[in-house]
């Protein structure tokens, strides 16, 4: 897919202005990359661990 130059810039600009949900959009997607292609069982039984205690974090007031 070609940008025109326009498009790039406004690429730009809202990265430069939405800066914090640009870097949680790229974590979450090298998170979700990781998990469905390089993970191993142990890494599976960790990160399950972590998501469970952070589910509850959450939940809890």
């Amino acid at each position: 897919m070609v940008l025109t130059d326009a498009q790039k810039r406004a690429n730009e600009k809202w990265h430069r202005n939405h800066r914090e949900r640009a870097n949680y959009i790229a974590m979450r997607s090298s998170a979700r990359s990781f998990i469905r292609k390089k993970s191993t069982l142990e890494d599976l039984e960790e990160l399950q661990n972590i998501i469970e205690n952070r589910r509850k974090e959450l939940v809890e007031p």
